[in-house]
């Protein structure tokens, strides 16, 4: 399950912008050295910063050291109950999250990002060679004003717009493509410190909502001699906060596989057991009636988003302590996400995650097969018969593997929340014109989480490989929607369960690497996909303990039997629904046979009826 939250999340506008005459770029540029009060920086070698916060239903405070001649640099935060840190230092982007580890960031568009944010910090566009970035001009107009644009592209770096006040020659904004967002910074307020001219005030747009901006305050700014290289460099830390009971090197406890999504038992503050959704790459969660029971108190009003269209709310809070069998993991920042919305989408109820603040501590080794899960001492962990190693690298806190799909290559994220096999985003697949040389296929609900039900073309995929695993016939999702984590193109495709279950997976996150080990045993519902025609969920209310079709896939077979969406599901052949799971009738929905004929008895309205759908295959 992929859900995207980030504190100073750079933003988006999305004003119309129709391009005027304007001057040269140099023009542009020497103009704003001269504003800016380049001469003054001469001389100059580092710039410290501290700034109050203000924004998403908390306040708090952030500090930055920046080398001004690299723009290497380090920005730490405490806002609300979040702590943390991120930098560059010219190889390597990295991130402390407010659990105390760190982890490189290389995968995605992370290091270009922070290549971005460098040479913006370092004005590397003021040197005679623009330091080495292709830069065109043009003015636009937005809010009713003009404004000089730049289309500035660093080496090393991605796409960004800066825009500058005609007047003043003051750089007041920032557009970015971050993901599947586009972001926007404005500055304003400028006032001279030594000389050189600071923003006073700067406002971060996410673009997910005028509510979510975040407005960050200069309340110091000082200038500092050169600081060693090493000051750049990600922190070396020793997180002490876990353990496994009785000093033992592993610990193992059962699974259950619903949807393909991971659940098990697990302790918060030594309450429970809660039966939570494990995630790898999502992060550890309680929902808010978990929350309340367990007495926690809740802050901050986080925008999250998924692979759906729209925002899901949640907040922060604290856990002393979060346990999984005999492993336990101390004094830990936690989401809270209303999560339990999406009861009636996964036919069971869902007071929490366990997320990557705690498989980053173990070595964690999930067997489909077994149905088992096993975290380990990373200090005792033995990687002989673990499978084929694969390297990755996280993009957030997803572990990324580099492949191919049908030879092209690609960059995957591993989710062990998804619930589908293979989802390809949007870019990827139009850049690639994979539709056009898929022509058998259907569009169709595939997927449903935080940010609501995820749209694609279904298709089979020849071939795949993650490292140097190599897999065949693989149901792949051509993503269709414009917003939603699917709509990026920072990352080509998303590995789901679906495709994880064929095997016994270990993840190593200190070494960066997964090993990939075949299951032998018969494998259900692999290489299938839906051949109903039709997306069912629980139903709510007054029709609670039925199914409802939320979504149905034009001239498929429940289409064409008469079905529609809306349309309540009471029996299936005969049985009532209130005596199966919805998890149970969908994969019999992708595993029964095509021709199977099915017969559903459907409230319509007022109206009872059956109604015969002879399932087919579709992709």
């Amino acid at each position: 399950m992929r859900t995207t939250f980030a504190i100073f999340a750079l933003a988006a506008l999305t004003a119309s912008a129709p391009a005027l005459a304007a001057p040269s770029a140099a023009d542009i540029l020497n103009a704003n050295a001269k504003a800016a009060g380049q001469a003054a920086l001469t001389g100059k070698a580092t710039i410290k910063t501290a700034t109050a916060f203000q924004g998403m239903g908390m306040t708090g405070t952030t500090q930055s050291l920046t080398d001004l001649k690299t723009g290497h640099y380090v920005d730490s935060f405490h806002i609300g109950p979040a702590t943390g840190a991120n930098g560059f230092n010219g190889k390597n982007a990295w991130a402390k999250d407010s659990s105390g580890t760190v982890t490189l960031q290389q995968g995605g568009e992370q290091r270009e990002l922070a290549v971005n944010e460098a040479y913006r910090r370092a004005n590397l566009w003021w040197q005679p060679d623009r330091g080495g970035a292709t830069i065109t001009a043009a003015q636009k107009t937005a809010d009713g004003k003009t404004y000089d644009v730049l289309s500035v592209t660093p080496k090393g770096g991605k796409n960004f717009d800066a825009w500058f006040d005609t007047k003043t020659h003051q750089l007041v904004r920032i557009t970015e493509k971050q993901g599947p967002n586009t972001v926007t910074t404005k500055m304003s307020g400028y006032k001279s410190e030594g000389g050189v001219m600071l923003p006073k005030t700067t406002t971060v747009d996410s673009g997910v909502g005028a509510k979510y901006i975040q407005t960050i305050t200069l309340t110091k700014a000082e200038f500092l001699p050169a600081q060693p290289a090493t000051a750049y460099d990600p922190p070396k830390v020793q997180v002490t906060d876990f353990s496994i009971a009785g000093g033992k090197s592993e610990t193992t406890f059962p699974i259950q596989l619903i949807n393909n999504h991971i659940y098990a038992q697990a302790k918060v503050n030594g309450k429970g057991p809660f039966t939570f959704i494990f995630d790898t790459g999502g992060h550890n969660i309680v929902v808010p009636d978990t929350a309340k029971e367990l007495g926690l108190k809740v802050e901050g009003k986080l925008p999250v988003s998924g692979a759906g269209e729209k925002i899901m709310e949640g907040g922060f809070t604290h856990a002393k302590s979060i346990s999984v069998a005999d492993a336990t993991v101390k004094n830990q920042l936690i989401m809270v996400l209303p999560l339990d919305t999406l009861a009636h989408v996964e036919g069971t109820k869902m007071p929490g995650m366990i997320g990557y603040e705690v498989f980053r501590r173990f070595v964690t080794r999930i067997d489909y097969g077994a149905k088992t899960m096993t975290l380990i001492d990373p200090k005792k962990f033995d990687a002989k018969d673990a499978g084929t190693p694969v390297k990755f690298t996280f993009n957030g806190s997803i572990p990324e593997v580099m492949g191919t799909f049908e030879g092209i290559p690609a960059k995957f994220d591993i989710d062990t929340g998804a619930r589908s096999e293979l989802t390809l985003t949007k870019p990827f697949a139009e850049k690639n014109k994979l539709r056009a040389t898929h022509p058998k296929g259907v569009e169709a609900a595939d997927g449903w989480g935080v940010g609501g039900p995820s749209r694609g073309y279904v298709t089979m995929g020849k071939s795949m490989t993650l490292g140097d695993v190599k897999l065949d016939n693989i149901v792949t999702s051509l993503a269709t929607q414009d917003k939603g984590a699917f709509a990026g193109a920072d990352y080509s495709g998303n590995v789901g369960g679906g495709i994880l279950k064929r095997f016994t997976v270990t993840f190593d996150y200190d070494n960066m690497v997964m090993y990939l080990k075949p299951r032998t045993d018969k494998i259900a519902d692999v290489g299938t996909f839906d051949r109903s025609g039709m997306w069912i969920n629980d139903t709510t209310g007054k029709d609670a303990g039925d199914f409802v079709i939320a979504d149905i896939t034009a001239k498929g077979p429940a289409e064409t039997a008469g079905l529609k969406k809306g349309d309540v599901i009471t029996k299936v052949d005969g049985k009532p629904a209130t005596d199966m799971h919805l998890y149970d009738l969908r994969q019999r929905l992708r595993n029964d046979a095509p021709g199977t004929k099915v017969v559903f008895t459907v409230k319509h309205g007022d109206e009872t009826h059956d109604v015969t759908v002879t399932l087919k295959k579709q992709i």
